[in-house]
């Protein structure tokens, strides 16, 4: 039970980094992908979903960072390593949803890699303690 909150520190780690990964590769797809005629990054909406993928995982970074900080000076607490893995694995699962969005059709082909980050995202939620009980850990800190 003492080693939880560094395998949950381990789990929003890779949450945050895969996202992070996604995002970039996301980037580089829509400056090349183009539809009626001109690149998918030029859309208003490309635009704008990027920039929010981008500023949630600035903020999330953020708190892995602070994390990871409190982790090395053994200062992890339970609820905060809690906090950190419902968090960064609820952002993973949705920006990519949303760079999958991006791809369109292609997002569901293996060859790209946001397909697979995709499908190995879901588990996030799992690992470690499911979600679920990440939030009743949180809930009974709290009253």
């Amino acid at each position: 039970m003492q080693e939880l909150p560094q395998e949950r520190l381990s789990v929003g780690l890779n949450a945050i980094a895969s996202a992070e990964s996604i995002l970039e590769q996301t980037v580089a797809y829509v400056k090349e992908r183009k539809a009626f005629g001109r690149e998918i990054a030029s859309f208003q909406n490309t635009q704008f979903k990027l920039a929010e993928m981008s500023a949630t995982l600035t903020m999330a970074r953020v708190f892995v960072d602070k994390c990871l900080e409190l982790h090395i000076n053994k200062q992890l607490d339970v609820v905060t390593a809690a906090k950190l893995k419902l968090l960064t694995t609820e952002i993973q699962c949705d920006v990519i949803d949303e760079c999958l969005q991006l791809h369109g059709g292609y997002g569901y082909m293996w060859e790209y890699p946001v397909a697979r980050a995709y499908a190995d995202a879901r588990v996030q939620k799992i690992y470690a303690g499911t979600n679920e009980i990440m939030k009743l850990i949180i809930g009974r800190s709290m009253v």
